[in-house]
């Protein structure tokens, strides 16, 4: 299962195929702004992002095509997602930066404990734009001390949300009642 969104295979599928994706661009877009400053590598990866958005812009939001209030629903809520796993990324970085920290480590020999021999590599994982694997998370969690709640998102993806929530109801199961939380589709 994969732990969080991946630009790396977004640019190798050569194309952004929904709104969530495209917000999620959007963001990544945003970090490698910032992060091409330190690292000229990115700024090709950002290039490559950007004419993806063109591209996705273009066809689904320019002034010819048609923009429905569903599209415009849509867009909203995958917004509010993708906001959300950027906060929950930043928090789980600045939550790892202080317990390496705690434990006199740099980012270079924590990575080595990874098993990642470039610190660039860490970098990218701690910013979002490479996700952690499973592995990783589970030597951090054990390492650091961090709970995994903090670690893994656990929000699932809009269709997901909607196939569970429909599933559950189909089952007319008085005993599995849901929150407005729960598989909420906002």
């Amino acid at each position: 299962m994969k732990t969080q969104f991946d630009i790396i295979e977004l640019i190798e599928l050569g194309e952004i195929k929904n709104e969530l994706d495209f917000e999620r661009a959007l963001i990544a877009d945003r970090k490698l702004r910032v992060l091409s400053k330190e690292n000229p590598k990115f700024k090709t990866l950002r290039k490559k992002l950007r004419d993806l958005i063109e591209v996705y812009e273009n066809k689904n939001w320019s002034p010819d095509s048609r923009i429905s209030d569903k599209k415009l629903r849509e867009s909203d809520i995958a917004e509010l997602i993708a906001e959300k796993e950027r906060q929950f990324i930043e928090r789980r970085k600045e939550l790892i930066k202080s317990k390496i920290k705690k434990v006199n480590l740099n980012q270079q020999d924590f990575g080595a404990i990874l098993g990642h021999k470039s610190k660039s590599y860490i970098s990218e994982l701690m910013n979002g734009i490479n996700p952690f694997s499973l592995r990783d998370l589970i030597i951090i969690n054990r390492l650091l001390k961090i709970d995994l709640t903090d670690l893994v998102p656990t929000f699932l993806p809009q269709t997901e949300r909607m196939k569970i929530r429909t599933s559950i109801e189909k089952l007319e199961n008085p005993k599995l009642k849901l929150s407005k939380e729960d598989f909420a589709l906002a």
